[in-house]
């Protein structure tokens, strides 16, 4: 049986739930791609071919061909034409017209499909319960987390890189002329700063400097891991290409790695060490460059 489970489902819903959302109705016209609707209607109109159509709210119309699953998590599918894969409806109702035709299952989870006589269905039709995906749930809510953290991750790193691209080239000058003194002065900002912060909580009067400095953890590491993934994809992405494109690079890297089981954090925890120290060191060369910088050392 060739069925597509509930679990499967789920994951395809929460790969929707990750990818850009469209709130308006959807043709299939001039893409041979999937189709991926956070909310809204998708029409394959007569003629046209996609790959798939993934809707979490809304309702599908298939006059075309669909070379792969027709699923929607809420919202009914109107079929006419040709799904080489398999149909799924979470919570809605499936009618298919005569002339249509699905190679694979009917998969539902509230109201029968209604399959008029001469639709072909070459399948099984089955109803599939929300406790078969229990199984999956964990896997499925980490890969989610994985994923948010990835996209937040490139949204980031690209906004820093328009907004400071001659920050971004001093870190990687950093890499490349002082890598291991980086790792170093990394290694002792990361233990340094919660350090500073515990103590600063032993102490009334410091107790707001503490929380300040717990608060700016999590974005200093999310900037530090940035500029590790920018350092890292300049190693295979050299000048003239663009900045954007070796960040991308190496956080590609870094995101598959993260997928890795106790080495994922480990080379999050590498990364985190040697953004800081780049992004230290790039701050310390630039202030010992400046002429104001060297205008008061002489002063002294």
């Amino acid at each position: 049986m060739r069925g597509l489970r509930l679990p499967v489902i789920a994951f395809a819903a929460l790969l929707i739930v990750a990818a850009p959302a469209c709130a308006a109705p959807v043709s299939g016209k001039a893409a041979d791609e999937a189709i991926v609707v956070i909310n809204g209607d998708v029409h394959v109109e007569p003629g046209e071919t996609v790959d798939g159509v993934f809707i979490v709210s809304g309702d599908a119309r298939i006059d075309g061909r669909v070379d792969g699953d027709v699923v929607l998590v809420a919202g009914d599918a109107l079929i006419r034409g040709h799904v080489d894969g398999n149909v799924a409806t979470i919570a809605g109702h499936t009618r298919l017209l005569p002339k249509a035709r699905v190679d694979g299952d009917l998969i539902y989870g509230d109201e029968r499909p209604h399959v008029a006589p001469r639709a072909v269905v070459a399948g099984d039709t089955e109803k599939v319960g929300w406790n078969d995906s229990l199984g999956l749930l964990p896997f499925v809510a980490a890969f989610a987390f994985w994923l948010a953290v990835s996209i937040s991750t490139a949204i980031l790193g690209v906004l820093l890189l328009l907004l400071a691209p001659r920050a971004a080239d001093a870190a990687v000058a950093q890499a490349r002329s002082r890598f291991w003194t980086a790792v170093g002065i990394g290694a002792g900002v990361l233990i340094g700063l919660p350090l500073v912060a515990v103590v600063a909580a032993i102490t009334l009067v410091g107790l707001p400097m503490a929380v300040g400095v717990a608060l700016a953890l999590l974005p200093l590491a999310a900037v530090a891991y940035v500029t590790a993934a920018l350092a890292l994809g300049r190693l295979m992405v050299k000048p003239p290409a663009s900045r954007i494109l070796a960040f991308l690079a190496g956080l590609a890297i870094l995101r598959v790695a993260a997928l890795l089981p106790v080495l994922g954090g480990l080379v999050w925890l590498g990364a985190v060490v040697v953004g800081l120290g780049l992004l230290t060191a790039a701050i310390t060369a630039a202030r010992a460059e400046s002429p104001g910088a060297q205008d008061s050392a002489s002063s002294l």
